[in-house]
Parts: C-alpha cells; sequence; structure tokens
C-alpha cells in the first residue's frame, strides 16, 4: 500500500486554505492563556458576574477554560479562524422607531454555529490530508471551554477591547471567531497589541452600565445576557433601559471607533433577513408556539424558547408607548406561560392609565394561580 504523502505545512499556506474555504481572517496562536487574562477569568468567576451560567465555575471546565492544553494535552497550536458579519447599516437606527424590535445583528439570519463549523471541519480534513494522517486535530466553536478572544489577540488576528469583545483594525468588532486545535506545531504568530487607546465609547454606551472597568464585564447586567441566557423575569431595573432590543445588545460593539474600517459581510448567511431588519413588535405578540419555531427555524433566536422570546418583546411593548399594541398584550395574559403572563402585566402597567390597569388587574387576578405573576400584579398598585 502507498503510504500518504506529508507536506510541510507553513502558516501562508493554512492562511491561503482558509481564505479558499470562505474564513475572512486567520492566525495561530501557542495553547496558552496570558496570566493577565486568566486572571481577569478568575475574578469574573469569584464575583458571580456570571449570572445563572453556572458553566463558567464548572470545577471541570474551569482549569480547561484558564488552559488549553488541560482541554487538550497534545495540543500544539491553536489556529483562530474569523469571518465577518458586519452590517449594511447603523444597527443602532431602530432605537429610533421603538415600535420596531431590534435583534442583534449577529442573528438576524442563520445560526452562525452550523456554517463556521462546517467550514472548520473542511479545514481540520485539509490538514490531516496534509499531514499525510499523522496529525490530529478538534474543532470548536462556542462547544467547549474556550478563551478564544484572547486566543484571537495572540494569533494576531485582532485584540480583546474594552467592551470584552475581539477587535479588528480591518473589521471593527464584528467578526464570528471558531478554533482549529490542532497537533501540527505552526510558527508563533505575533499578537495584537491593544489600539483602544484612551477611548470609552463602548463602555458609556452601555445602557445597562454593565462595565464595572475596562475589560470588566458583569453579565448580570448585560442586556444580551438578559435577553438570552437569562431564565425568568427580567430584573425591573434593567427594564426601561432595554428600550426595544428584543434578542441580545449591540450597543458596545457597535459604538466602537475601529468599526470605520469595517464592510459590510459578503456572506449571504449572515446578511440580515428583511423580516428581521426591521420587525414590527405587534407581529411577534401573535406568535403561538408553532409560529415561532417555523419563522426562527434556522435561527438561533429559536433556541430561547416562544415563552423567553415573548418577554423580552413584551418588555420591549412595554417601553414601546403604544397604546395600540394593549389588545394583543392583554390577550397574552391567558397565556399558558406564567413567564409571559408576568411580562405582559408589566408591560400593561406602562401603557395603561391607572383605572385602565386596575380594571384589567380586577379582571384577571383572580383566576391567577402562579405567585410570580401575582407578585407583579401587586407590585404596581392595590385594588381600590
Amino acid at each position: 500500500m502507498k503510504a500518504k504523502t506529508r507536506q510541510i505545512l507553513t502558516f501562508e499556506m493554512l492562511e491561503a486554505k482558509a481564505r479558499e474555504i470562505g474564513f475572512d481572517v486567520c492566525g495561530v496562536a501557542r495553547p496558552q492563556i496570558d496570566p493577565r487574562n486568566q486572571q481577569r477569568l478568575d475574578e469574573f468567576v469569584a464575583a458571580g458576574e456570571y449570572g445563572s451560567m453556572a458553566w463558567m465555575n464548572d470545577p471541570e471546565r474551569l482549569p480547561r477554560r484558564r488552559d488549553p492544553e488541560m482541554l487538550w494535552p497534545d495540543v500544539k497550536s491553536v489556529i483562530v479562524l474569523g469571518s465577518n458579519y458586519g452590517p449594511a447599516e447603523n444597527p443602532m437606527a431602530l432605537l429610533d422607531h421603538p415600535d420596531r424590535a431590534m435583534i442583534s445583528v449577529y442573528a438576524r439570519n442563520k445560526d452562525y454555529h452550523d456554517l463556521i463549523k462546517k467550514r472548520l471541519k473542511q479545514l481540520a480534513r485539509w490538514l490531516v490530508e496534509q499531514s499525510g494522517g499523522t496529525e490530529q486535530v478538534k474543532v470548536f466553536v462556542d462547544t467547549a471551554p474556550v478563551l478564544e478572544k484572547p486566543l484571537g489577540q495572540s494569533s494576531g488576528i485582532g485584540w480583546q477591547g474594552k467592551h470584552t469583545n475581539l477587535v479588528s483594525r480591518e473589521f471593527g468588532s464584528w467578526l464570528f471567531l471558531g478554533e482549529v486545535f490542532t497537533t501540527i506545531e505552526f510558527s508563533e504568530a505575533t499578537p495584537e497589541i491593544d489600539h483602544c487607546g484612551s477611548c470609552s465609547k463602548c463602555l458609556s454606551a452601555c445602557p445597562t452600565n454593565a462595565f464595572p472597568a475596562p475589560y470588566k464585564l458583569d453579565a448580570r447586567k448585560c442586556i444580551s445576557y438578559l435577553t438570552i441566557e437569562h431564565d425568568g423575569p427580567i430584573p425591573h431595573e434593567f427594564r426601561t433601559a432595554m428600550g426595544n432590543r428584543i434578542y441580545g445588545c449591540d450597543d458596545c460593539l457597535a459604538a466602537c471607533p475601529w468599526n470605520k474600517f469595517a464592510s459590510r459581510t459578503e456572506e449571504l448567511a449572515f446578511i440580515a433577513r428583511d423580516e428581521l431588519t426591521a420587525p414590527k413588535l405587534a407581529d411577534f405578540l401573535d406568535l403561538d408556539d408553532d409560529g415561532f419555531r417555523a419563522f426562527f427555524a434556522g435561527s438561533p433566536i429559536k433556541r430561547i424558547g416562544r415563552a423567553k422570546f415573548l418577554r423580552n418583546v413584551l418588555i420591549a411593548a412595554g417601553n414601546s408607548g403604544s397604546d395600540q399594541l394593549v389588545p394583543k398584550i392583554t390577550a397574552l395574559l391567558g397565556d399558558e406561560h406564567a413567564l409571559i403572563r408576568a411580562s405582559a402585566v408589566w408591560a400593561l402597567s406602562q401603557l395603561l392609565g391607572g383605572d385602565a390597569f386596575d380594571q384589567a388587574r380586577k379582571d384577571h387576578l383572580v383566576s391567577e394561580q402562579d405567585p410570580v405573576v401575582t407578585k407583579e400584579w401587586n407590585r404596581v398598585l392595590p385594588i381600590s
């Protein structure tokens, strides 16, 4: 049997193949996290700033997150790949239209995980073939405890900005990341330096003050966390600040001055669907479970489920100032999900006058069995 030919792989060959597959940027890092970022992770976990994301403090995962070699002892290089998902327009423009729903740029079309993982596997197969089958690979796109942003900086494709996300001089804050861990030892890249300087626009842009300091995020205050990861009712202190953001938040990303060098993505899977560019809140309030699943098929939004999604939409409806939404909100007071009913109560409390809200409370509280919903009714005003 003829032995497979082994190629001497260079970074130039790797980068060319990555771009051929469809990635916009490629870098290579050593499988280590620098002490500064290890300390930031430890402080984040110790302060409980991960909220309900308990996996961040998992005693098995945390050491692997701090040290890629504990995740896979044989790894010699981490290939970091980036895909541009830059929007065509300023996503913040929708803030001026409170009857419309703001959806994070990354979630306005297909779930990026699917496409990125497919391309990572394609690159991984090529690496194995080029090595004659003697080398090993593992691919990750949010599928393992990987500190991808510090690794991205070590690989030279960008730096971790004050908003804790990766920033690129070419693509601004709009990069999806994925990694290939491999036993192939590539030449070490020059890490990118921090170009944030004295700028703090990303920090001051945050509507909920989720950054206790530069390079530090308290996820418990972050609208992306609250609308996607958080279960249960949205804490009252953040509801008004949410505005019309119903899934994720791009404020800190959009505020970055480096975005002036960014360009619109050419990837069709990342270009916003027309119906998700500026959707009406009213249209989402009608979605039943089947309608929700059908409308968001293939979208990352589908994974949070209808109850959490409508919770978010109802908070935005309460912030809209539109009494035209009252009939649809009122109809949701009878929804099977207590989370939806509780959110509808709050939305009505923001849109109805005292007498009208008091009457709605009299009409609906008598049949309410869930203590969370009852508490929501009772916190606004007593029955006269």
